[in-house]
């Protein structure tokens, strides 16, 4: 039987010598909460199988149940070769919602919170050359509204703008070898105004006699070679790209031109290879000046779709690579050069394709409902972890760590919860300065380095009323929200509408709602155009976010049905993204 999400499940740390633990476990429900105290994790047999990495809700689960279980047991075995003997053996998982944890051949190995990010645990005492079990305990109370859960809704019925829930592994699991000495993490910082590349890294186990090689290469030539001592198993060093040139867009990335460096990282002791990881880096700055968002140093107008990552049959897990390839290209044909990941962390194959490719992403965490010190807690830990998981890749040129102001729900009078959101704003930047960070996006900002609105509003001329003057803007409540939380104010930075359209259009099986709603292909072509077209002639709109790019679930408010079919020539869509297509629509829809 073949592995179900096969590829190397973090492409932008490739190791060589890896095992991918995907696909069918043993599998049980604990509604009694009486696993622990019988020692399940010790010869109990499972009464079910399921299909890993997908989650029980999911139909490639092969269970496909979508009741309340808050407490779920995994188990599997697996095969140490002969070769892995005397190694160290690491155990990944690439994403389990929402605490973890983790036994090997009955022996307690530990345990992880946080349901989006991942986690890694040395396995290297616990197991044995030839076969080992695995078993793996996995918390994730449904009605816990302290949690980060994003869209997964907690009620057993998805309605409104929530969605199914995830419970238990749903990205990768995979076992890596590596020598006592290995290359922790690389933190790769492009600099294209001084024309470097800024590495710093970290080694586990490492000695004064170890050096690390880093060979940088562009379309297979060798742009630069460094060999770094080791002192103190960390370092950083600025590296100069021969070839590179900020005036020289053939090796700037963007999404016209997603041009990606190549480099190799080499771990050696005398002329020892130790470890060797492959992976990549785009030379790309983002940044406002003068009130402009600029992509390398020029104004860039951001054409953004809404996504929400959700799969049919698959739920949060996309079903294969060439699934998440797929939404990538759908993108950019519809003439979209971005994408807000909404409410998700998303698996970091979309992020190597939307690098490879070439799309934009503003990445958002996906938030609790409720404001507690434990859920603030939770979601700073978490989006630290999701901020150092996602720092290298090119394509993300924004953080959003909260969204219309779910988990501050008393955001305009409570001063703890407005302290919150500039709290998140400035431990984002003070993680990441080369990005831009929306505190809050859609209303009731304190600070943020743009001013997002969301507006489903959907008749043309108001829309560009509204859009005309600063002060017109200001004073708009679109979902009848402020802008600006009160003692906080607009100061001159970009304005983009990070959400609106919404259009609702049946053209599957599934039944739903919109904000707004066609009845045939044309008059949806016309709705389209006259929201676009009234931000596109906007004199202050500097970007916008379509909602949304699928359908899912009762949401009709797709360009795609929910199983990735256009709903009109998307050639359409992308004349209207482009501005090309005032003769052919109606500037009039009631």
């Amino acid at each position: 039987m073949s592995i179900p999400r096969s590829e190397y499940p973090r492409p932008q740390f490739i190791r060589k010598n890896w095992e991918n633990l995907n696909g069918q476990w043993q599998f049980d429900y604990d509604d009694a909460n009486k696993g622990l105290l019988e020692k399940w994790y010790l010869q109990k047999e499972f009464t079910k199988e399921i299909t890993v990495p997908f989650s029980y809700q999911s139909e490639l689960s092969g269970i496909h149940d979508t009741d309340f279980h808050d407490l779920v047991w995994y188990k599997r075995s697996f095969d140490i070769p002969k070769e892995w003997d005397q190694k160290r053996l690491i155990l990944h998982f690439g994403a389990v919602d929402y605490r973890a944890s983790v036994w090997v051949n009955g022996k307690y190995i530990g345990s992880h919170e946080g349901g989006h990010v991942p986690f890694q645990l040395e396995v290297t005492e616990a197991v044995d050359v030839g076969k080992n079990e695995l078993v793996v305990r996995v918390e994730d109370v449904t009605q816990d509204l302290d949690q980060p859960r994003g869209k997964q809704y907690w009620k057993e019925k998805s309605e409104g703008i929530f969605y199914t829930r995830t419970t238990g592994i749903w990205q990768t699991v995979w076992l890596e070898m590596v020598e006592s000495s290995y290359i922790e993490k690389v933190k790769m910082t492009p600099d294209i105004d001084k024309d470097e590349i800024m590495m710093e890294y970290v080694v586990n186990g490492g000695s004064d006699s170890q050096f690390l090689e880093v060979e940088i290469s562009f379309e297979g030539s060798l742009v630069a070679f460094e060999s770094l001592k080791l002192i103190n198993n960390k370092g950083a060093r600025s590296i100069f790209l021969n070839d590179f040139h900020v005036h020289d867009e053939g090796r700037l990335w963007s999404p016209e031109h997603p041009n990606l460096y190549d480099v190799v990282f080499r771990l050696k002791d005398d002329s020892t290879v130790l470890d060797e990881v492959s992976s990549y880096f785009g030379m790309r700055k983002v940044s406002v000046e003068n009130g402009k968002v600029m992509l390398n140093n020029r104004p860039y107008y951001m054409k953004l779709i809404l996504d929400q990552g959700y799969f049919p049959d698959g739920l949060l897990t996309p079903p294969s690579d060439d699934a998440i390839r797929k939404d990538v290209e759908l993108t950019k044909e519809m003439g979209f050069n971005g994408a807000r990941k909404h409410q998700k962390i998303e698996d970091p194959r979309y992020l190597y394709w939307t690098d490879k490719l070439g799309l934009l992403v503003w990445g958002e965490m996906a938030n609790s409902y409720t404001y507690t010190e434990d859920a603030v807690r939770r979601i700073t830990d978490e989006w630290q972890k999701a901020i150092e998981r996602d720092y290298n890749h090119p394509s993300i040129v924004a953080w959003v760590p909260i969204n219309e102001s779910w988990g501050v729900p008393k955001l305009l009078a409570d001063k703890r919860q407005q302290d919150h959101t500039l709290a998140m704003y400035y431990l984002t930047k003070s993680l990441d300065s080369t990005r831009l960070v929306i505190s809050n996006d859609g209303w009731e900002h304190t600070k943020s380095d743009i001013c997002t609105i969301h507006d489903y509003e959907s008749n043309k001329a108001v829309l560009k009323e509204r859009y005309s003057t600063v002060e017109k803007i200001m004073e708009a409540t679109p979902g009848s929200r402020l802008i600006y939380v009160p003692g906080h104010h607009y100061d001159g930075v970009p304005i983009q509408v990070s959400e609106f359209g919404g259009i609702a259009y049946k053209k599957s099986e599934w039944e739903g709602w919109g904000y707004s709603g066609a009845s045939d292909d044309q008059d949806f072509a016309n709705r389209y155009y006259n929201v676009v077209s009234a931000l596109l002639e906007s004199p202050l709109v500097q970007g916008f976010c379509y909602t949304q790019l699928t359908d899912v679930e009762q949401e009709i408010n797709g360009l795609l049905t929910y199983d990735r079919k256009p709903k009109i020539d998307l050639e359409i869509i992308k004349e209207i993204n482009e501005g090309r297509s005032i003769k052919r629509f109606s500037s009039e829809v009631k």
